[in-house]
């Protein structure tokens, strides 16, 4: 019994110190969706050229498209116009952060890598599709049905609400918590189980700085699946346990932005050469930049630090902590309600 009152101490005072951070995040992607449309987007990012690149790389950092619609979003962009490289730009910074993750990130890590987080991110972005625009060739391009499928299914909102104010916080507060709701939730229970669970003996003697931890963590993020926003308090765990800051960046790096289905439609869509391109640039961005920062903390003297719950008060911290977890959860209750309600 103890053992479960410490994970749910852990988890909750994890969930309490993000809450606000990831509430104003929400309602700041929920005015981006009203005023930057994949429309816009797609009217900037025509051609082959750098600057295409170096837009799309842009647009996709703080874009808030949840993740499953970030593949389909990439390939409208492509048949659109966009340049080969500009589609490749924002396929590859667009699921590493968003502005709720850089919230959660200012959170939970502290300034120095809310900033070199999605620093990273639009660094990938331009060298996968500079890369992209230079080797890819004539390569031959496919369609993803798997693309269009998920579209139509999680990505559009028929009968949105025609006032851009009601739309902004539904999208906030109703469609992102509804895309991240269960991911965040677990997130933050792996972040409390390694906390209880994992000696610091363990991690600090293997992965506490250097180019293996990089690897290690590499390899773990490369596999697994974990979107921008619930990535940040599993990378916090593994720090407090001793994992280097920079390994853990390579973490948030790969995480979010490999994953199988990413792989497949890539790969699909616009071909094999182009998928190699997008895994590489991923892999070996992510060991430069987790270098980078740990080097930039030694010689610095700079630490990472979450942001001190007193800048609310505490029972205000609570209560958003409480409504926090109503909108996640309230996407699930929705889906079971209906099936256990008697037929009319």
């Amino acid at each position: 019994m103890s053992l479960i009152i410490d994970i749910t101490v852990a988890f909750w005072s994890t969930f309490v110190a993000m809450a606000p951070y990831l509430l104003f995040g929400f309602s700041m992607a929920g005015g981006l969706s009203v005023l930057i449309s994949p429309a816009t987007v797609e009217r900037h990012l025509g051609g082959a050229r750098a600057g295409s690149v170096i837009r799309a790389s842009l647009f996709g950092v703080p874009l808030p498209l949840c993740s499953c619609s970030v593949i389909p979003v990439s390939m409208s962009l492509r048949r659109h116009g966009a340049g080969r490289g500009a589609t490749m730009a924002f396929l590859l910074s667009t699921p590493q952060t968003g502005v709720d993750s850089i919230m959660v990130t200012y959170a939970l890590l502290g300034p120095v890598m809310a900033v070199f987080r999605p620093l990273a991110a639009f660094v990938t972005g331009i060298v996968g599709g500079l890369i992209a625009n230079g080797v890819a060739g004539d390569e031959t391009e496919g369609s993803s049905e798997e693309d269009a499928a998920c579209k139509e299914s999680c990505c559009c909102e028929p009968g949105k609400p025609r006032s851009r104010l009601v739309r902004a916080l539904h999208h906030g507060f109703v469609t992102l918590p509804g895309d991240v709701g269960r991911s965040m939730l677990l997130g933050v229970a792996i972040a409390a189980a390694i906390s209880i669970f994992v000696p610091e003996s363990l991690l600090t003697k293997h992965l506490s700085g250097g180019l293996f931890s990089m690897v290690a963590m590499l390899l773990f993020g490369i596999p697994v699946y974990v979107c921008a926003t619930a990535s940040v308090p599993i990378a916090a765990a593994l720090i407090a346990k001793g994992v280097s800051p920079g390994a853990a960046l390579v973490f948030l790096m790969t995480g979010p932005a490999t994953n199988g289905a990413g792989i497949a439609a890539v790969w699909k869509s616009m071909g094999h050469r182009t998928a190699i391109v997008y895994l590489a640039t991923t892999a070996m961005t992510a060991l430069l930049a987790g270098l980078l920062l740990d080097r930039f903390l030694v010689t610095s003297g700079s630490v990472l630090e979450h942001c001190p719950k007193e800048a609310l008060p505490a029972w205000l911290h609570t209560l958003l902590a409480v409504f926090l977890l109503a909108i996640l959860i309230a996407p699930s209750v929705r889906r079971i309600v209906p099936r256990t309600a008697p037929d009319a």
